[in-house]
């Protein structure tokens, strides 16, 4: 009986988060079966799952090989993407003269460098990249979180989303939990070396709560809104917006 009361509790809870209106922060359904299942899955997780709970974490012992898929590096003409003469001009300097710009719902947008960057935080993790290809893989990563750097421009209160996007076009959002959840950071070190342009250099985003296409490589610039984007077209393109784990 306490088991069934637990899960008609559960479910009860996740049923005000939908009357509350908290779904008008979620994605567009577009009338589509499908995406109100996703927009359902989204308000369980947030409704019955504790949001600062956190992804596991290992060992150095545990750190395997990190297989690269689609692109290898954006500045590489044979790259499925566009080739970006930008990218390969930072590249070439040793992305000395790289910026992140930080747009959007903050009191101080600005560009910042990567010693900027560093000099706001740090955290280092050991943790598991789970690809919606079928493969995983673990690997120790360092970054400032993000949380910190909107702290640091000023986020303001009617922000509700990040997007994140990368020189090699390809883009992403979040919404603030996973924004500001402690093990999501902007890295720039893996395995204790700088990050490899084959893995995202010079920065790149760690959503560890989110499977893999979600942690967006080559991070040139970030937008925070007071409204939802898909800035990839995944719900038109009928992937899930929100992929929680």
């Amino acid at each position: 009986m306490n088991r069934r009361k637990a899960i008609f509790t559960g479910l009860t809870s996740a049923g005000a988060l939908l009357l509350s209106g908290c779904l008008k922060k979620a994605p567009p359904t577009y009338g589509s079966i499908l995406r109100m299942g996703d927009d359902l899955t989204y308000a369980a997780q947030r409704g019955l799952l504790s949001q600062r709970a956190l992804a596991m974490e290992y060992q150095k012992s545990d750190i395997t090989s990190f297989p690269v898929t689609d692109i290898g590096d954006p500045a590489n003409p044979a790259s499925k993407n566009a080739y970006s003469k930008e990218y390969e001009e930072l590249q070439r300097n040793n992305f000395k003269d790289w910026t992140l710009s930080v747009e959007g719902c903050v009191a101080k947008p600005g560009k910042y460098s990567l010693d900027a960057l560093k000099r706001i935080g740090a955290r280092t993790q050991i943790t598991r990249h789970t690809c919606e290809e079928g493969w995983s893989a673990i690997a120790e990563w360092t970054g400032v979180p993000l949380g910190a750097v909107l702290k640091d421009a000023g986020i303001l209160p009617a922000a509700k989303f990040v997007c994140l996007y990368g020189f090699d076009k390809y883009a992403e959002s979040i919404d603030m939990l996973d924004a500001f959840h402690p093990q999501t950071i902007l890295a720039h070190t893996m395995n204790g070396e700088n990050l490899p342009a084959r893995n995202g250099a010079p920065l790149r985003l760690r959503v560890e709560t989110q499977i893999g296409y979600k942690n967006v490589k080559y991070l040139q610039r970030i937008v925070v809104s007071d409204k939802f984007v898909d800035p990839n077209g995944d719900i038109n393109s009928g992937w899930s917006w929100y992929t929680g784990i």
